[in-house]
């Protein structure tokens, strides 16, 4: 197993085949790379859907998304995202559009500690994923800012998220799914770096503050975690795995050319009950 930086932040991982089985000392390290880099890279896989999620697993418990309709048929753990139809319905979520800055699973009480994306059809251009280092981002902070965003909660919320990007959900979609508040800043458990907790699409506001005021408070630290500098953007490739932390980073797509297809599938990983929040 090699390592190699990516630009600005995360690494590839070489070497490493995922859809063997892989031993406890390289799992090990596996999890420690994910920790202190926030991103990992893994090239030219061939994996079938069991061998994703079995994976995946080495890393925490696997959620079952609340868009029941983009699961698997096979295995709900894996979230279809697809722009393709069949018999005139789409097999997964969030299709050819944009989709903006945002952490998966934010909203739960439980939020994901991490997702991976399996790329299993891609177009010939677009649809890029960036990523933003917000444990970076906040490391880079003055004192003063740091000091500032002590003790602050941030309310996120999937409602807001789908008005923007994505497909209303339903009405049990929603009662599954009401507002939350977090830590605005999060202290990993692991690595022990702090790291920025909220984003754009599914942050609609901190508690104890009005909608505009809030509003301004964020979009400031948005302007500020969005720097080149705490930025990756990966360009795709057919077979490429990568493994987020949503701890300490957040991300968003770029839109595709509609007719092309696009197919991912993606695993979310949850931690366990002792690491809950504050993560």
């Amino acid at each position: 197993m090699e390592i190699r930086p990516l630009k600005s932040f995360g690494i590839e991982v070489i070497g490493v085949d995922l859809s063997h089985t892989q031993d406890p000392e390289a799992v090990a390290y596996m999890h420690q790379l994910w920790a202190d880099n926030g991103l990992l890279l893994f090239r030219n896989q061939r994996l079938e859907e069991c061998e994703v999620i079995r994976f995946s697993r080495l890393f925490g418990e696997l959620e079952i998304h609340v868009r029941e309709e983009y699961l698997s048929p096979n295995h709900p753990e894996l979230l279809i995202v697809s722009n393709v139809k069949k018999n005139g319905k789409p097999i997964g979520i969030l299709s050819d559009h944009e989709v903006g800055w945002h952490h998966d699973q934010i909203y739960l009480p439980r939020p994901a500690v991490g997702s991976l994306l399996y790329s299993v059809k891609i177009p010939d251009s677009g649809g890029n994923t960036a990523f933003c280092d917000q444990a970076g981002a906040y490391e880079a902070l003055p004192v003063s800012k740091k000091r500032e965003l002590e003790g602050v909660r941030a309310v996120h919320s999937y409602e807001y998220f789908n008005r923007q990007w994505s497909e209303p959900t339903s009405e049990m979609q929603k009662k599954r799914t009401p507002d939350v508040t977090h830590p605005l800043v999060r202290t990993h458990p692991i690595s022990g770096r702090q790291a920025i907790y909220a984003d754009p699409g599914m942050t609609s506001g901190i508690e104890g503050m009005n909608k505009a005021d809030g509003h301004a408070f964020l979009n400031e630290l948005y302007d500020w975690c969005l720097q080149p500098q705490f930025l990756y953007e990966h360009k795709w490739r057919l077979g490429d795995a990568v493994m987020w932390d949503n701890a300490s980073t957040m991300h968003r797509r770029g839109e595709f050319d509609p007719n092309a297809e696009r197919i991912m599938k993606r695993t979310t990983i949850l931690p366990p009950p002792q690491m809950a929040v504050p993560i």
